[in-house]
């Protein structure tokens, strides 16, 4: 089932939205609010969840704390990876959810969190057991990130690509599974912290990997999943089929559903980080999948 519904992903990230466009968060703000609205029409008992931020930034709540967008949703994520991208050390964990818990009263989950096997195995292993410490009793939800690596041959959604340097290439490597299918040390502890702990994994259009998924979430006895269905895939042929066969997979699961990424043809520039052109027609899409999934 669909517990909840996350309006867009890393916001204050310019690998997800494009802020110089948008410097002010005015377009950003808009949409959302439209949206969570059309949300809300559509099934009142719906959970509205902030797209998770990415750094993990007060100010940046506070800015859109004073374009409503607070009023608008049920909840705020954040996400934080300080073994790999972060400035900020894993035992800081605690004081970063008090910077996001003294802006708002609303709860605040960890939609994403993780540790990638880039420079060694064991680097995983002790950040999936530091962060269950830390974490869990702390937060409602956490989603760690993710189940499988991505496959080297796929890009990683993000704006920079290669110009990121290492910093692209641990993309990678953030599963509990590696390409081929093999567990890593980690994945043999996950089920130590199930189902307090989720997972998060993204699948990508027809994604051959998703019975296999279904699978592995299941053995590791997770409850709770966070995944997505992008926008930008919409207006691909047989999307709707490709849409029903994976929520059909995932029924069983308590689902925080993600709806990001601006088609090309929507955008102000021709990219899936782009404000769009017309915010209605981002918030028609939620409300469509709402209607379609989770009446």
């Amino acid at each position: 089932m669909i517990e909840a519904v996350m309006l867009w992903n890393e916001p204050n990230n310019l690998s997800h939205w494009n802020f110089e466009i948008d410097p002010d968060w005015s377009i950003f703000s808009s949409m959302v609010n439209l949206s969570a609205d059309a949300i809300h029409a559509e099934n009142p008992r719906m959970r509205r969840v902030l797209g998770g931020i990415s750094p993990i930034d007060p100010d940046f709540l506070r800015t859109l704390q004073r374009r409503c967008v607070l009023h608008h949703v049920d909840t705020l994520a954040v996400h934080g990876f300080p073994l790999d991208w972060n400035h900020w050390k894993i035992n800081e964990w605690p004081s970063k959810l008090a910077e996001i818990q003294a802006v708002s009263d609303l709860p605040v989950w960890i939609s994403e969190v993780g540790a990638s096997t880039f420079g060694a195995e064991e680097i995983q292993e002790f950040g999936l057991r530091r962060s269950a410490e830390l974490l869990i009793g702390r937060s409602e939800r956490i989603h760690w990130y993710s189940l499988f690596d991505l496959p080297r041959a796929w890009p990683a959604t993000t704006r920079h690509r290669e110009a990121e340097g290492s910093s692209y290439y641990r993309h990678f490597y953030m599963g509990l599974f590696r390409e081929d299918g093999s567990a890593k040390p980690a994945a043999k502890l996950f089920s130590n912290y199930t189902p307090q702990l989720g997972i998060c994994q993204w699948f990508h259009f027809e994604d051959p990997r998703l019975e296999c998924a279904v699978r592995s979430l299941n053995e590791l006895g997770v409850k709770h999943l966070r995944t997505g269905l992008s926008w930008a895939d919409s207006f691909r042929p047989g999307a709707e089929e490709w849409f029903d066969r994976q929520m059909k997979q995932l029924e069983n699961f308590q689902v925080t559903l993600t709806f990001c990424f601006t088609p090309e043809h929507c955008g102000i520039m021709p990219n899936h980080t782009s404000p769009p052109k017309d915010i209605q027609g981002y918030a028609e899409f939620c409300a469509r999948m709402v209607r379609r999934y989770a009446a």
